[in-house]
């Protein structure tokens, strides 16, 4: 398997691309798109590829470039865009026209600072905006699981008991700028993995409306229908695990990432490139004896509630760290899973890294000197002290 030196951001857009030429004997490929840092990068790798079949639409804005993966996913064609921060915000009316009509649109999202005041580093903010629209969301950790995820977003997105769109999002700058070796596989492994695109109520054919008007009742029944098909995803998502593996050699990263957390009493929580971070944390201080572990929320959406819930048995405190904040209440994963640990643990949310700022082993440390000492869980903690 060929091993090539690129950035995340270079690397979503070959997966892409490789993906989009394994749709060559279906409906083709077509992708809308619009600069914006640091997700530019991206679209400028997929604009120069050469693609069988295929459709590159260069629009004047972020919605328009949704518009044009709604069209195109609508009449049965593999799709797939990137943008960030207010990009996303710009793109979101459309975003949530693509989840309602379950057309399985796969959006690489660069994770950047919501603005003004303007900040281009990383936070999860933007792509945590839209978390109960009826996307899938991935987090990725490193340049390889970008690529693996996806690849891995269109098998999924696309398979008939999911049918919806995914959300692959990376830390802005912290990945998608930072060159690193990645396996890529050849096309003819790809082909055997990804089928082509089958949309069961595409446009075209049979002639019907989408996006028509509904009724309570029907809009109940369509918004439990797509409840049902989000927590099945986690099974096809495993399932899709074994295919990969048994296609490329080696597994995609897990839903749900755990490092070392079988006897572990404390236990920090984290998405994206803080979790790789803390996994050397943890290393370092199991060297002095002390029982710490680590989770990594790869998963969002669907959560994978029972697998946290287990995983975090055991544990007297834990340690959850936010690259994001919702204003008035606290980090948003810590609002998502707080209360999946025991009864008697004690849950801090830590905000950090918000607008770009460097998490790095010493802070970790922080957090867990200064949680071993607390037998209650304080408001959340915003970390402004981390440069």
């Amino acid at each position: 398997m060929p091993v090539e030196l690129i950035s995340a951001n270079h690397a979503a857009a070959l997966s892409a691309t490789l993906a989009a030429r394994a749709n060559r004997v279906g409906r083709g490929f077509c992708s809308g798109v619009y600069p914006i840092t640091p997700a530019t990068d991206c679209m400028e790798y997929l604009c120069g590829q050469s693609i069988e079949k295929s459709t590159v639409v260069r629009v004047e804005s972020e919605h328009s470039a949704m518009g044009v993966c709604i069209g195109a996913s609508a009449t049965g064609a593999r799709t797939f865009t990137t943008t960030s921060s207010n990009g996303l915000a710009y793109m979101a009316e459309n975003c949530v026209t693509a989840a309602s009509l379950r057309l399985p649109v796969i959006l690489m999202v660069a994770n950047r600072t919501m603005g003004p005041p303007w900040n281009i580093w990383a936070d999860h903010g933007d792509s945590l905006m839209l978390r109960d629209l009826g996307w899938i969301q991935l987090y990725c950790a490193d340049n390889q699981e970008v690529f693996d995820t996806v690849l891995t977003a269109f098998r999924l997105g696309e398979d008939a008991r999911v049918m919806m769109p995914v959300m692959v999002c990376m830390d802005g700058f912290t990945l998608s700028h930072t060159i690193a070796q990645i396996n890529v596989p050849e096309q003819m492994d790809v082909d055997s993995f990804l089928p082509p695109t089958e949309i069961p109520h595409k446009m075209g054919e049979t002639p019907h409306a989408l996006g028509q008007m509904e009724v309570a009742r029907q809009v109940a029944s369509h918004r439990q229908q797509h409840h049902v098909a989000m927590g099945g995803a986690l099974q096809v998502y495993s399932e899709i695990q074994d295919s990969f593996m048994e296609c490329f050699g080696r597994r995609p990263a897990d839903a749900v990432v755990s490092y070392r957390t079988e006897d572990a009493d404390l236990i920090l929580i984290s998405m994206g490139t803080i979790g790789a971070t803390a996994e050397l944390v943890v290393d370092e201080l199991r060297e002095a004896g002390e029982r710490v572990g680590s989770i990594r929320i790869r998963m969002l959406r669907p959560l994978p509630a029972h697998e946290i819930s287990d995983l975090l048995t055991g544990a007297g405190h834990v340690a959850i760290i936010d690259r994001d904040i919702s204003l008035g209440f606290g980090g948003i994963l810590w609002g998502e899973i707080r209360g999946l640990a025991g009864r008697d643990a004690v849950v801090q949310n830590y905000i950090a890294g918000i607008g770009g700022g460097d998490v790095r082993p010493q802070h970790l440390k922080k957090i867990i000197a200064g949680l071993r000492k607390q037998n209650i869980a304080a408001e959340p903690i915003i970390m402004e002290d981390l440069q």
